[in-house]
C-alpha cells in the first residue's frame, strides 16, 4: 500500500510538468502552418492549472488538431481527402481503376483464343471439322469411352456427305484421329468460356474490376457463347449436301466460316485491347509522377499525330478485312488454283469472263453477278485476297516511312510508337512470305497454319500500336486526381524544414492501390 501511495504521489507531482509536447509534437505545431497565437494559446492552456492538467492537455490537443485542419494543415487536408475518397468509393459498387491482375487475366485469355484460332485452322486443314455430327454442349465434353460409343459415332459419320464422297474407305482408327482433333477444338472452346466467365464473376464480386471493364467483359462473354453457336451453325452446313453442288467437294459454307472466324477475331481483339490498356495504365502510374505523366500522355494527343492515329485505325481495319478475305479463300479452297505469284495464269489477273461468270448468278436478270462472284467464285476471291494483301503490305511500308521521313511526325511521335510501327512492318514481311509460299507449294498444312497464325499476329501488332497511341479516359481521370492530391499534401513554401517537402512527396508516391481502389 505504501508503494502504491508513493507512485500516485509521484504521478500527481509529474503531471503538471508534462507539456503539450507529450501529446502533440512541437514539429507539427511549428511546421504545419499554425500561427504563433495558436502556440501561445496552447502554452498558456497547458500551464493554467496543476489540478486539472491532464484533462486540459487532452482538450487542448483536440483543439490544436481541429485548428490545424482549419488553417490548411497538409496532414489535415490529406486526412480529409482520404476520408472523402473513402466515402465516395463506398457509395459505388465498382472501383474507378481495375486491378492489375484483371489485365493479366485478359491478356492470358487472349493468348488462349489465339491458340484455339490456330488450332481451328488445323482442324479445317486436316478435314476433321465434320467428324462430330452432333452438338452437345454439356454431354459432349467427354469423348467416347467404350467400343459401342465409338461404333455409334463412326456410324453417324458414315452417313455424312464427307464420308461418302471423300472417305469411303476410312477405318475406325483413322476416324479416331480426326474425331479427337475436332473434340479437342470444341473442348478448348469450353475451357475458354469457363476460364473467362468464372473469373469475371469473381472480380465483380470482389470489386476488383471497374464498371466500364465489367461491361466490356460481359459483352466478350456473350460473344464467346455466340461463337459456340456459330461454330455448330458452320459445321451443320457441311453435313447437308443441299448447300453445295452435287458431286462437289463437301465443305462448310464460306459465309458461315467467315462469320465464325470474324467473331473469334473480335473476341481476341477485345480481350487484348482491354488487357493491354489496364496493364499499360498501371505501368505508367508506377513509372511517372502525376505531373510528369500528364505531360507524357499529352505527347500521344499531339495535333501533329492526328493523321498518324487515323492511319493506324484505317490500317487495322484493312488488316481485318484482308484476313476475312483469307477466310473466303479457305472456305472455297481457292488457294489450290493459280499457284503462282504474282501471275495468275499468263497475266496478273484471269480473264473478265472467268472473274464474273454467269454460272454464279442466281437471278434471271443477272443483278447479283458482281457480288456473288466476289464471294463465291474461287478465282475472283483469290484475286481479291491478293489485292487486299498487297495493299496491306504497301500500307505498312508507307506508314513506317511516314514516321521516319516526315519531320513533324518524326519529332512528335514517341519512341514506343516508332518501335511498334517497325514491329508491324516485320510482321507484314513475314506474313507476305508465308502467304506466297503457301500458294506456290499448294497449301501444305504446316505453311497454311503458319499463314493463318501470321494473319492474327499482324492484327496483334496493329492492336498493340493502336493501344500505344490511345489515352484511356479512365487513366487521365486517375492521373488528374492524383496530381490534385499531390498538390494538396505538399506544404507551402517557407513553412517546412529543408527536406520536409521531399519526404512528403516520397510518401505520396506509393503503390497504385494506396490512393484509390484498384
Amino acid at each position: 500500500m505504501a508503494s502504491i501511495s508513493f507512485t500516485l504521489c509521484s504521478l500527481r507531482r509529474a503531471t503538471p510538468k508534462l507539456k503539450g509536447k507529450g501529446l502533440i509534437c512541437s514539429q507539427c505545431v511549428g511546421h504545419l502552418g499554425l500561427s504563433q497565437a495558436v502556440k501561445r494559446k496552447a502554452n498558456s492552456s497547458w500551464n493554467s492549472s496543476r489540478l486539472n492538467s491532464t484533462a486540459a492537455t487532452y482538450n487542448q490537443a483536440s483543439s490544436l488538431i481541429s485548428l490545424g485542419n482549419k488553417v490548411g494543415s497538409p496532414l489535415g487536408a490529406l486526412s480529409n481527402t482520404v476520408r472523402g475518397e473513402g466515402y465516395r468509393s463506398g457509395s459505388r459498387f465498382f472501383p474507378q481503376q481495375d486491378d492489375k491482375v484483371v489485365g493479366k487475366w485478359l491478356v492470358g485469355s487472349a493468348i488462349s483464343v489465339f491458340g484455339i484460332v490456330v488450332f481451328g485452322g488445323l482442324t479445317r486443314l486436316t478435314e476433321s471439322g465434320l467428324s462430330i455430327t452432333e452438338w452437345r454442349p454439356v454431354t459432349g465434353s467427354l469423348p467416347p469411352l467404350s467400343v459401342a460409343d465409338w461404333d455409334s459415332e463412326f456410324s453417324k459419320y458414315r452417313a455424312s456427305p464427307e464420308f461418302k464422297l471423300l472417305n469411303p474407305h476410312m477405318t475406325l482408327s483413322e476416324f479416331k484421329k480426326i474425331y479427337y482433333m475436332e473434340w479437342t477444338h470444341r473442348l478448348w472452346g469450353r475451357v475458354v468460356g469457363l476460364s473467362f466467365a468464372l473469373p469475371l464473376v469473381y472480380f465483380v464480386a470482389r470489386r476488383r474490376i471497374s464498371a466500364r471493364t465489367a461491361l466490356a467483359c460481359t459483352g466478350i462473354a456473350g460473344l464467346i457463347g455466340f461463337q459456340g453457336v456459330l461454330g455448330w451453325w458452320m459445321v451443320k452446313s457441311g453435313l447437308k449436301d443441299d448447300l453445295f453442288a452435287p458431286g462437289s467437294h463437301p465443305r462448310v459454307s464460306q459465309y458461315r466460316l467467315v462469320a465464325h472466324l470474324s467473331t473469334a477475331f473480335l473476341v481476341y481483339t477485345s480481350m487484348l485491347w482491354n488487357g493491354l490498356s489496364i496493364m499499360r495504365s498501371h505501368a505508367l502510374l508506377n513509372k511517372y509522377e502525376p505531373a510528369r505523366l500528364v505531360g507524357y500522355l499529352s505527347l500521344f494527343t499531339s495535333p501533329a499525330l492526328r493523321t498518324f492515329r487515323g492511319s493506324v485505325l484505317a490500317m487495322s481495319l484493312l488488316v481485318f478485312i484482308t484476313t476475312m478475305s483469307g477466310g473466303l479463300v479457305a472456305g472455297l479452297d481457292a488457294g489450290l488454283i493459280y499457284n503462282d505469284f504474282p501471275w495468275m495464269g499468263t497475266s496478273l489477273a484471269p480473264p473478265k469472263s472467268e472473274l464474273f461468270s454467269d454460272f454464279y448468278s442466281r437471278r434471271a436478270d443477272g443483278s447479283d453477278i458482281w457480288w456473288r462472284n466476289m464471294l463465291e467464285n474461287p478465282s475472283t476471291v483469290q484475286l481479291d485476297h491478293r489485292i487486299l494483301a498487297t495493299t496491306t503490305f504497301c500500307s505498312a511500308i508507307a506508314l513506317w516511312a511516314y514516321t521516319r521521313f516526315v519531320p513533324a511526325v518524326k519529332a512528335a511521335l514517341p519512341a514506343v510508337a516508332k518501335k511498334s510501327t517497325t514491329r508491324v512492318v516485320h510482321l507484314v514481311l513475314l506474313q507476305a512470305t508465308l502467304g506466297i509460299s503457301t500458294l506456290i507449294y499448294m497449301v501444305p498444312v504446316p505453311l497454311a497454319a503458319l499463314h493463318q497464325a501470321g494473319a492474327l499476329a499482324v492484327l496483334t501488332g496493329m492492336v498493340v500500336l493502336a493501344n500505344k497511341m490511345h489515352v484511356p479516359k479512365g487513366l487521365l481521370r486517375v492521373v488528374h486526381q492524383r496530381a490534385r492530391m499531390q498538390r494538396t499534401v505538399t506544404p507551402k513554401a517557407g513553412l517546412s524544414k529543408p527536406g520536409e517537402t521531399t519526404r512528403m512527396k516520397q510518401n505520396v508516391k506509393t503503390s497504385p492501390g494506396s490512393i484509390e481502389s484498384t
